[in-house]
């Protein structure tokens, strides 16, 4: 299957280059001045989207092979979610992200919680009463002070509402206050616990569902992310415990996940701060980053991100696809700057040390280049919105056909998708901002504070386009920090050919991402963290910076957590931690492994004696149960 989609990938791109592009866009996506994203999706689909799940659920959606009804159940709601970024997969060339997903997974949480405690309450008075069959009364009493108090149960349910069923137990069975009082605490807290392992279940079951799920014709897994860690409920909480403890365990043989994409989003007075009521799960992040490298970090504190946020509004608050793209600013409707029910719809990329290069140290004439380069660029991207703002509902059945992208619910079947479009972004990408500046100046911005402010001058002089061009057209222009992993290595093997190997800027096998300091130079964590920090808020398409940490950071959180603190106060918008995670695969181990695994003392290649395999099991029941080994 993969073959066939790369043949069928090959046709679309060579049919697209020919018959779509102008010869202008062609020549410089063939000649490697620019890089076409997902060409070959180039006259089918949009990127991404932000889903959100309350909306979607809300009465039930339909996937094109039948109905699902509302869900009722944590563990249903789980399901759903899965077969939502599935469905909406289909629908998109590029990933899939759940912005609310601790405020959506608490309302399945509480429909849990309700019906537990229904249930318990029903068994504590059979059992301590020794009463038969108590199903109808016991739900008659919970019906009454649900509409005396005008509330339901809840993980914690308030004194009202614990009086008022305590009071319909007295009546109902004639015992006493303290009987009463007894039997309602006793449902509650067995009620709780079942929540919490049903809630350890679903989650679970998320996740191991989005790592073997597939999507695209049964080639791919769905490339998914999930947002959270805001959510100050009960219920909110219990889903973001259960999440982290999901992905810390890992799946059945303890791998670390490689999707979804966890997102912890962090902020002051919510979860960052000791006594923040969050504040237990953002450590819990950081336990389990040291440990999974996810989740990332979202700063909703960065002033760039903190100028949408609105206390008890969610969708104010700044959500990340797994990969770095940002949707937030709204020039077509500024009165949805949301990030729910939006995405990108296409992006470009500029070769910008080739610009440098052919530039010759002339700082003029770079930007005069650039200036070209980006008008080109955005005409290319304006071409691909015409295809797409011609398309209907029923090309995109789940995005648009189930309202998942805003305000498509209100379109009709003969409607194009132009209006609705305008809400998602055009994204003018770019790559290799070190060689850029070592091209032009001779430094990269890691090696002196004047190239770093030339730096940040190149970028701030792409995002001022970008906004010009968002004011002129009343459409979301923005400035991405290229996820450019592939296309690095494309566009220095290009420039080799063409200007050999030049030190410090194509002497390598890549060009550096987007605008971060280059891997190979020696550089302190913090300082990295602070150097790039000031291009996060000119990239408002996307941005991320990664640093790496030696060593066993498991058992090192604090350390951890520093470097997250360092990212909040020097005003990274989103942040990951990369460092070294081996598994043994006999027992299971996850941690730095020299030559002897620590947990079972094995070489590699050395296999377990029988006794001692059975003395780990003891030792650690999630240990993998391989043939061969026992």
């Amino acid at each position: 299957m993969g073959s066939m989609l790369q043949i069928g990938a090959a046709g679309a791109k060579a049919y697209n280059e020919m018959y779509l592009l102008r010869p202008e866009h062609a020549k410089a996506y063939r000649d490697g001045d620019i890089h076409i994203h997902d060409f070959d999706f180039y006259s089918l689909t949009t990127t991404c989207c932000q889903t959100d799940i309350i909306k979607l659920f809300k009465d039930g959606f339909s996937t094109g092979h039948g109905y699902l009804r509302e869900p009722q159940s944590i563990q249903s709601y789980a399901a759903l979610a899965a077969i939502a970024l599935q469905s909406n997969q289909n629908d998109q060339h590029g990933g899939q992200s759940i912005p609310n997903f601790d405020y959506g997974m608490a309302l399945g949480v509480g429909k849990t919680y309700k019906k537990a405690f229904n249930r318990r309450l029903r068994d504590a008075v059979e059992d301590y009463l020794d009463v038969e069959d108590a199903e109808f009364t016991v739900s008659a009493v919970i019906s009454e002070a649900e509409k005396a108090t005008g509330e339901v149960a809840k993980l914690q349910s308030s004194a009202a509402y614990i009086a008022a069923v305590a009071d319909g137990l007295i009546k109902a069975f004639k015992v006493d206050q303290a009987t009463a009082e007894k039997l309602v605490k006793r449902a509650a807290e067995r009620a709780y616990k079942k929540t919490d392992r049903d809630t350890q279940q679903a989650m679970e079951g998320f996740v191991h569902n989005l790592n073997t799920m597939h999507s695209r014709a049964g080639a791919q897994t769905p490339f998914s992310s999930i947002n959270y860690g805001t959510d100050t409920t009960p219920e909110g909480r219990m889903v973001i415990k259960n999440i982290l403890l999901a992905l810390d365990a890992g799946m059945g043989h303890g791998e670390t996940c490689i999707f979804p994409i966890h997102i912890f989003k962090v902020k002051e007075g919510v979860n960052y701060n000791e006594g923040d009521p969050n504040y237990d799960l953002f450590r819990l992040s950081c336990q389990v980053s040291a440990k999974r490298l996810f989740p990332n970090y979202t700063f909703l504190d960065a002033p760039f991100n903190l100028q949408y946020y609105v206390p008890g509004r969610p969708e104010t608050e700044v959500a990340t696809m797994g990969c770095r793209t940002r949707v937030m600013g709204n020039a077509y409707d500024p009165t949805r700057e949301i990030s729910f029910s939006r995405g990108n719809l296409s992006f470009t990329s500029i070769n910008l040390p080739r610009i440098a290069i052919e530039s010759k140290g002339d700082e003029k004439l770079f930007y005069e280049k650039l200036q070209a380069m980006l008008e080109l660029v955005a005409q290319q991207l304006l071409d691909r919105f015409e295809i797409q703002a011609s398309k209907h509902i029923y090309n995109y059945p789940f995005l648009m056909g189930q309202g998942v992208w805003l305000d498509s619910d209100r379109l009709t079947n003969q409607d194009d998708l132009r209006e609705v479009l305008k809400h998602g972004t055009l994204s003018i990408g770019f790559i290799g901002l070190a060689e850029t500046l070592t091209s032009l100046y001779g430094e990269h911005h890691g090696q002196s504070e004047a190239i770093q402010q030339k730096g940040l001058e190149i970028l701030g002089f792409m995002r001022k386009f970008c906004d010009n061009k968002s004011q002129e057209l009343k459409m979301n222009f923005s400035l991405l920090g290229t996820p450019a992993e592939g296309l690095s290595g494309r566009f220095i093997r290009m420039d080799q050919k063409r200007y050999g190997k030049l030190p410090g800027i194509t002497d390598r096998e890549y060009y550096t991402n987007s605008f971060h300091i280059p891997v190979w130079y020696d550089i302190s964590v913090y300082d990295k963290i602070r150097l790039e920090a000031p291009y996060h808020a000119l990239c408002n398409a996307g941005h991320i910076s990664y640093v790496e940490l030696d060593g066993d950071t498991a058992r090192n959180v604090e350390a951890f957590e520093s470097v997250v603190r360092c990212m909040h106060d020097c005003g990274i918008g989103y942040g990951s931690i990369n460092h070294p995670v081996d598994r043994d695969p006999v027992c299971g181990y996850v941690g730095i492994i020299g030559d002897v695994c620590p947990r079972c003392g094995r070489r590699e290649g050395e296999e377990i004696p029988f006794e001692k395999a059975q003395e780990l099991r003891r030792l650690y029941p999630e240990m993998p149960a391989f043939q061969g080994i026992e």
